[in-house]
């Protein structure tokens, strides 16, 4: 498992970065993950980046893996990704949230549309403030993030019907 971020854990992201915890504010979130998920299991190969997702790294990272999982924050790196997904053939599992909505599908470019497909150019900034503009409801990551996980698992054991060309919209507040 791959993790990319450049960042350091914050008190204000505990409610919906779980791999994180207070003992661990100031250190490199990569670092914190790696150590959660080999507390979890030992057997498992985590690779951590400490860097920037940009167009300099991008496929020597992701050409690394055979799926990417999306948690990306912004337009510009859900751009940069997919143009790398497309070049080099593997899957993307995008997941984004925003308030109290998460959206969660699979941009396979072998075998249905991409994120320049569904969203051919980014919306106007001020139709998509970040969460620390907008708000997040603290478990919407958590929920969405598991559906990412299954859509992964999904597509590693070539199991069920993966959100290929479909897009899932949930709503925390009326729960549809």
């Amino acid at each position: 498992i791959g993790i990319v971020d450049m960042d350091v854990v914050d008190d204000s992201n505990l409610q919906r970065q779980i791999l994180h915890n207070m003992d661990r504010i100031g250190e490199r979130k990569v670092d914190s993950a790696k150590k959660t998920l080999t507390l979890l299991n030992p057997d498992v190969n985590v690779i951590a980046f400490d860097v920037r997702l940009d167009a300099s790294n991008i496929e020597d990272i992701i050409g690394q893996f055979d799926l990417v999982v999306d948690g990306a924050d912004n337009f510009p790196v859900r751009y940069m990704l997919n143009d790398a997904s497309v070049k080099l053939g593997i899957p993307v599992v995008h997941g984004s949230i925003f308030r109290f909505e998460g959206n969660i599908t699979v941009f396979d470019p072998k075998h249905g549309p991409t994120y320049r497909d569904m969203l051919p150019e980014p919306p106007p900034a001020e139709l998509a403030p970040s969460c620390s503009e907008a708000g997040v409801l603290g478990v919407l990551p958590g929920i969405v993030g598991t559906i990412q996980a299954l859509e992964a698992i999904k597509l590693i054991l070539g199991i069920g019907d993966p959100l290929i060309g479909r897009y899932l919209a949930f709503d925390a507040l009326d729960m549809t």
